[in-house]
């Protein structure tokens, strides 16, 4: 199967099912000398694991990294770097009654007609487990990035089904299970509660950031930095939208509101989304995106199956109620691979890519 791996010059190739014995990744083209450890990945991977809290999928995994190559004596050698994700906790039986049927919203039937069979447990490739190596792959880049430009990642939940989530602070993110930016989270509880109980899912709206970003990266036509990144958050299991700056939000301005006016002391708004014309400005990267709701329901819905006759079915096992959930690390994973395979294509097209942001950048950030 090719479509695996993901970038060129920071190529990270993505293998594994949910259910086998471990899924992982092989990252070919990090740069040799920087200090990288398990411990450097762990806490990234330990945001989106499974079995966090009560709301998403009680599938217990640790999600414990191991580095089997690339690294000597506690540094990157520039060889390919293997992470290893040991599967834990699968329960394959859940799927045994639905090998002939085709779940309705997920890749059965696309798989099925594709390559003439699947593995029905756990979605197989097509699962949202096999996230979990690009967040660790996504770890590494960050690393390298806070290093050598000083760019950070973050992002939050904006919306959860119909319930929108206002911006109070960054700081309330990393202490409650949505990853939302509020202090009180008792409507959010309540709300997915009742939905798990009906056996329902909802989506989620997310926002992901990149703060301190070099300026010029990204080239003005095929390969734009703003394209790349919706083709890689488009990658994310579930996403169904993407939305750079205002987004959606563009088509109701007018010209005169929507382009970032510059003065001496910087961009007076971020509408574009920290890219123009393609090409890094060197303020905030503000990227939403939507993702639909989980596809296994513990509703009965109708399908077919492979000999395509009428048939039902409720999709057992432990499933998320909204993938939304646990997806802002994947996000963040995501965007960083995006901003770390442009830095080191710019630094090969131009140079020493370690300018410092320039006075002119946004000085409006959340």
């Amino acid at each position: 199967m090719s479509g695996n791996t993901f970038g060129h010059l920071f190529a990270v190739t993505n293998f594994g099912e949910s259910h086998g014995p471990a899924i992982g990744c092989v990252i070919d083209g990090c740069p040799p000398g920087m200090a990288l450890s398990e411990a450097d990945i762990q806490p990234d991977l330990d945001r989106r694991r499974p079995g966090t809290s009560a709301f998403v999928t009680q599938r217990n995994e640790p999600d414990a990294v191991q580095i089997l190559s690339g690294v000597y004596q506690g540094r990157t050698t520039g060889t390919p770097i293997a992470l290893l994700i040991q599967n834990t906790d699968q329960r394959s039986k859940d799927y045994g009654d639905i090998g002939q049927q085709f779940r309705p919203g997920h890749a059965d039937y696309t798989y099925w007609h594709k390559y003439g069979l699947r593995d029905p447990r756990g979605g197989g490739r097509s699962s949202a487990r096999l996230t979990a190596p690009m967040v660790a792959a996504g770890a590494v880049a960050k690393k390298w990035l806070l290093e050598q430009h000083g760019t950070t990642f973050r992002g939050c939940m904006t919306q959860i089904g119909d319930v929108p989530i206002g911006f109070e602070s960054w700081e309330h993110v990393a202490n409650n299970p949505f990853f939302a930016p509020v202090a009180d989270v008792s409507a959010l509880e309540t709300y997915m509660a009742a939905l798990r109980k009906r056996g329902d899912s909802c989506g989620a709206r997310l926002r992901v950031t990149a703060q301190g970003m070099p300026v010029g990266l990204g080239q003005p036509l095929f390969d734009k930095l703003d394209a790349d990144i919706a083709y890689a958050m488009m990658g994310i299991n579930a996403v169904k939208g993407v939305e750079i700056g205002a987004g959606f939000a563009s088509v109701t301005h007018k010209g005169s509101h929507h382009g970032d006016a510059l003065t001496p002391e910087g961009f007076v708004g971020n509408n574009a989304g920290g890219v123009l014309g393609g090409i890094s400005t060197g303020q905030d990267l503000e990227v939403g995106i939507a993702i639909k709701p989980t596809s296994s329901i513990l509703i009965e819905r109708d399908s077919i199956d492979v000999n395509g006759q009428a048939t039902s079915l409720i999709t057992k096992g432990r499933h998320d109620p909204c993938v939304g959930i646990r997806a802002t690390p994947i996000a963040e994973a995501m965007l960083a691979l995006v901003v770390m395979e442009h830095a080191l294509a710019h630094r090969a097209q131009c140079g020493d890519v370690r300018v410092s942001t320039p006075a002119i950048a946004s000085q409006v950030r959340a």
